[in-house]
Formats: C-alpha cells, structure tokens, sequence
C-alpha cells in the first residue's frame, strides 16, 4: 500500500505541472503594424475576441511593430513554432502562386466583393496556404493602396518614370511597377522611414492606415489616390502547429478569426475618411489619380499571371464575375 501511495503522489506531482501548462497555454500573435495601425487593431480585436471566449484554457498576446520578426521572418517563425499567428498581406504572393492574383491592378472592386470572393473561392486560398504548410483561420485586410512620393503627383503610369519606389516582397508588384515604368524596390515596412527620410528611396505604395501609423506624410510630399491594389491580410497559422491545438481551442479561434472580420472591415473604412485628413494636415499635397490609365496599362500584367500560373486565367475570369455589377 506505501509503494502504491507513493507511485500515486508521483503521478500527481507529474500531473500537476502539465495541468498548469495547459491552462497558461500562450499563444503569440506577431504582425508588423505600428501603434495605431490597422493590423494593430485587427489583431487586438482577435486576441480580445480570443480570450473571451478561452477563458483558462489560452491566451493570445499580440507583438506589432515586427517585434517578432518581419513578414518573411514571422512565415518561418510561423514553421518553427516560436510565433503561433500572423497576419501578411502582399508576401503571400511569395509563398503560393495563388494569392498573387490579389497583386492585380483593381482587381477587387470593394470589401463586399472580397467577401464574395471569399465565399466562393476560399477553399482555392486555403488548399494554397496548406499545400505550404500553412492555413488561414481568417481574413482581415491591409487595404486599398496608394502612393506618396518627393518627385511629383502621379496622375498616370507615366509620372512614376524613373521613382524609386518601395513595394514588399512580392513578384507581382514589382513587375506591376516595372510595367508602369517605376524602378520599384523591395524593402521590409520597418525599414521604409528611413530609407524615405535619407532620399535612398523616392516614394512608397500603401493604404492610408500603414502611411499614417508609420508617420510617412512626415517625409513624404505627394500623396497620389490610385487605389491600385487591395490587399487582404491573412490570420495565418502553421498547420502542423494547429493540429497540435485542442480541438475546443480550434474552434473558438477559428470563430474569432470570422467574427473580427466585420470590427476590420468597419475600422478599415472609418480609417480611410479620418487617416486622409491627417496626411493632408501634414502638408501633403493629394491628388486623385487617373484610375482609368493605370487600368488601361495593366493589361499586360494579367496576361502574364493568366499564362504563367497554373490556374491563373480562371481565377482572375472567376473574380471579376464576383463583382458588382457582373
């Protein structure tokens, strides 16, 4: 009977620490938005949807400013299991060829199309995400892009003759802008101040909410509304990492990742009105592009996406059905 007491006090002295893991199980979210960006707000409103309904059982911390990485450093950290979510947009492009299709020139009318087109053809998305190792537990957004730049307003392709202009790391954009005749450079966001404040860079392209948040109307002149990209950011976890999740903690990140889409969606709006005035406050000049001449000189990249990825022509015929109107 001793020997079987103290088999059984050992047994719970075992037990007792993996029980306290399993409570205090902490999830770390890492994104590169800066204090007052839209990530930043989209991935707090995701932990606190969370942790809400975690109780216990797990915690999500979010990390922004690329605390824990950049973009490409958090897809691997994502792999090793030393970062649990982030949230790339544009670098998506990189990691299958499916997601470059979202590097097209106005390819996405409004949110409301991203929501069809999320609807019918996220199953094409997700088996891309898997097929790397990954999966998507969400859609948020980074937004409607455009550009600012010290050489002058961009009212067609041919203004960018010859700008230095910074986009992420993603084959599509760079080719977009080669097309227009920029001499586009990929460059990580946290290192994009700089380079424009020390004229290594001339300009940038990016939604109103990561110009602002990152304080870019300080060291720019022009912002030019072109609207050329919408990018969507994806909640995005290692799938090797999910499965290793408790099934209950699955399904209620999985429920947050939906329900915070509509707070994004809102927020993104309402930023695009008040983030507009806080650059023109700046002193920026603005100008509203002709959106028509850059559609016009987009051609020929969707002919290259249709004819080099495999699916290509049918995603892009299949996204242009979903819009409005069509």
């Amino acid at each position: 009977m001793k020997l079987k007491a103290t088999i059984l006090a050992s047994v719970a002295a075992i037990a007792m620490p993996l029980a306290a893991t399993a409570a205090d199980l902490t999830l770390r979210f890492g994104h590169v938005g800066n204090p007052g960006s839209l990530f930043e707000a989209s991935a707090d409103a995701f932990a606190e949807c969370a942790n809400g309904k975690l109780g216990d059982r797990a915690e999500v911390q979010t990390f922004g400013a690329s605390q824990l990485g950049k973009d490409r450093e958090l897809l691997q950290k994502l792999k090793l299991g030393q970062v649990d979510f982030s949230l790339p947009s544009s670098v998506m492009s990189s990691v299958a060829p499916e997601f470059g299709v979202f590097e097209m020139p106005y390819i996405v009318q409004d949110r409301d199309h991203m929501r069809r087109i999320q609807a019918e053809l996220g199953d094409v998305f997700q088996e891309a995400a898997q097929s790397q190792g990954y999966r998507i537990i969400g859609y948020f957004e980074n937004g409607f892009r455009h550009i600012t730049n010290n050489t002058r307003p961009i009212n067609t392709p041919e203004d960018l003759q010859g700008i230095k202009l910074r986009t992420p790391n993603g084959e599509w954009r760079v080719k977009m802008f080669q097309q227009y005749g920029a001499n586009p450079t990929p460059m990580a966001f946290s290192e994009v101040f700089t380079a424009l404040q020390t004229n290594v860079i001339d300009g940038q392209e990016n939604p109103y909410a990561q110009i602002a948040s990152a304080k870019f109307q300080e060291v720019q002149e022009y912002l030019s509304i072109t609207g050329h990209v919408y990018t969507p950011g994806y909640v995005l976890v290692s799938e090797r990492r999910w499965q290793q999740l408790p099934e209950d903690v699955r399904a209620d990140l999985e429920a947050c990742g939906a329900e915070t889409q509509d707070f994004v969606y809102d927020h993104a709006a309402k930023l695009e009105v008040e983030l507009l005035d806080v650059i023109k406050a700046a002193g920026v000049q603005v100008n509203e592009a002709d959106n028509q001449a850059f559609i016009d000189a987009s051609t020929a990249i969707y002919d290259e996406f249709a004819s080099t990825v495999d699916g290509g022509a049918d995603l892009i015929e299949r996204i242009q059905n979903l819009a409005s109107g069509s």
